[in-house]
């Protein structure tokens, strides 16, 4: 085995790609550095048209590419060439006039983005399950002590590096290696989902297929996890999802810690679920202030009014570019841990440089983080859910109570509705003019969540008197509305679905409150 330090130089290099994304300019560097390149199809027509000398893989083998393409590569003049050993193997390759390949560059057919589509039909994406591109990728890669393999055009710059310098170093090979298995192994487990669930009838897939296969990649090593005492990292789905944390510009501050990028996400989670111009502080995986206004200034003024002693170290998301006012206002006033918008102003950019400690995460155009899992770790396992959307309109709700809302109640109801979504169960919003004025949060009791909201208001000096309410659960019995009277609530949302909805709807009724079902609940344990 060649030593670390030892850089085996290409001499041959085979390339088959179906993202052709950087490959000709990788071609070209190749030739000129005097490398031989063999490829395939596509890929050798692409690179003939740039002026790149290619020798076909079928003059190589001896063997046309046949069955439209499915049979091409699968020859031991390939494999013998990938899978031959330093020393080893150079008699049995140079007896059956095997010449060792130094480089492959290989990705496979886009068999994700194939089925993504909504009018894939099965024989499509049986068609798009890539044969001899994972055997070559498995056969380079185990023989990395002399083979480079490269899976991903973000790559190429590396392998142009390796050209200058005489070649890859055995710890690179050993890292492009691991990236060629982790390839494969997301790809083979994205076509046994696929199957899977559409083993009993491919036009009726099952919910969830019998196996589940998450491919992640490491972005970074984290100082530490939600304690000191306990190791963490921040791994991503590929390709990462656009307006995420995970996709965020850090402009500046110091790292990120594992707390500092789950509070990061909970409070983008819930800013994004509003049009108007938002604000969200988040303390703790919990929203403490919640407001939409006119402008973002107002929006944060009345979201940090809701509760300024959680505030303090809090993390700060807004659904619009962030002003200088409101980042000189929100720095002058409050020490925040992080501020997460989609984009800043310059006068902005200079506020926050004034506590260069401050994390500053630009994510982009917000949108939904669209379809997806929701997944839990359990000891021995996962919990897997469909991702919880908030699809309610004013047409879904249900007027139960003899008094209707007014039009000002029904927009405070839905704005109420909408935070108590990311809340902590048992979750008790108080709002009045797009702005939270008392959160409940986490309580094994309903009616001590609104015993706490009650009391985030007074100590905020709130006013709770014609406010709304609004619950993420049903109540089971009438003392939660009994108690939501007696501090001036004036309408109610919730769910519905108690075997006691009628005596809690005969509450409502003799206190006045005006209270609507959603039919949904929005537990978030």
């Amino acid at each position: 085995m060649a030593s670390p330090t030892e850089r085996i130089p290409f001499r041959r290099a085979l390339i088959s790609v179906s993202d052709k994304t950087g490959v000709v300019e990788l071609a070209r560097g190749l030739q000129e550095h005097g490398v031989e390149i063999w490829s395939t199809g596509g890929s050798a027509a692409l690179l003939r048209r740039h002026g790149i000398a290619v020798v076909d893989v079928s003059d190589i083998t001896g063997f046309p590419e046949i069955m439209d393409g499915r049979v091409k590569t699968l020859h031991p003049k390939i494999h013998g060439g990938l899978l031959g050993r330093i020393d080893t193997d150079a008699a049995v390759m140079a007896e059956h006039g095997i010449a060792p390949i130094d480089l492959l560059v290989v990705n496979l057919y886009p068999f994700a983005a194939t089925v993504a589509r909504a009018d894939c039909r099965f024989d499509e994406a049986v068609e798009n399950i890539d044969i001899g591109g994972p055997a070559m990728l498995r056969a380079a890669a185990k023989n990395h002590a002399r083979v480079t393999t490269v899976v991903d055009p973000g790559e190429y710059p590396a392998v142009i590096e390796a050209l200058a310098v005489g070649g890859t170093t055995l710890p690179q090979r050993r890292a492009f290696a691991a990236a060629a298995f982790a390839h494969c192994a997301g790809y083979d487990g994205r076509v046994a989902e696929y199957l899977g669930a559409r083993a009993a009838d491919p036009g009726a897939p099952e919910e969830f297929a019998p196996t589940l296969h998450l491919s992640l990649h490491r972005a970074e090593a984290l100082r530490y996890g939600e304690n000191p005492h306990q190791r963490a990292a921040l791994y991503l789905e590929r390709p990462i999802l656009p307006g995420s944390i995970g996709a965020a510009h850090f402009l500046q501050g110091k790292t990120l810690s594992f707390n500092n990028i789950a509070d990061a996400d909970a409070a983008l989670a819930c800013v994004r679920a509003f049009d108007e111009p938002a604000c969200v502080i988040v303390k703790h995986a919990n929203p403490c202030g919640v407001a939409v206004a006119a402008s973002l200034s107002d929006a944060y003024e009345h979201a940090f009014a809701c509760d300024p002693v959680s505030a303090f170290g809090g993390i700060i998301a807004f659904n619009r570019p962030l002003d200088g006012d409101t980042a000189r206002v929100l720095i002058e006033r409050q020490f925040v841990e992080v501020v997460v918008a989609p984009a800043y102003h310059d006068r902005a950019l200079a506020a926050l440089a004034s506590k260069p400690n401050v994390r500053v995460l630009e994510v982009g155009p917000m949108q939904s983080s669209g379809p997806g899992l929701d997944v839990k770790r359990i000891a021995g396992g996962l919990l897997v859910q469909d991702a919880d959307r908030d699809e309610l309109t004013p047409q879904a709700l249900k007027v139960v109570t003899q008094r209707e809302p007014s039009a000002q109640e029904m927009a405070d109801l839905l704005f109420a509705w909408r935070v108590a979504m990311y809340v902590k169960s048992n979750a008790i919003v108080y709002a009045h003019a797009g702005r939270t004025v008392g959160i409940g949060a986490g309580q094994m009791s309903r009616v001590v969540s609104a015993e706490i909201a009650g009391w985030k208001a007074r100590a905020a000096n709130l006013a709770v008197a014609g406010a709304v309410l609004a619950s993420d659960a049903f109540f089971p019995f009438r003392d939660g509305i009994d108690a939501a009277a007696k501090v001036g609530i004036r309408a109610v949302v919730q769910p519905g679905g108690s075997m006691r909805d009628k005596e809690v709807i005969e509450a409502a009724d003799e206190h006045g409150i005006a209270m609507v079902f959603t039919g949904v609940r929005h537990f978030r344990h």
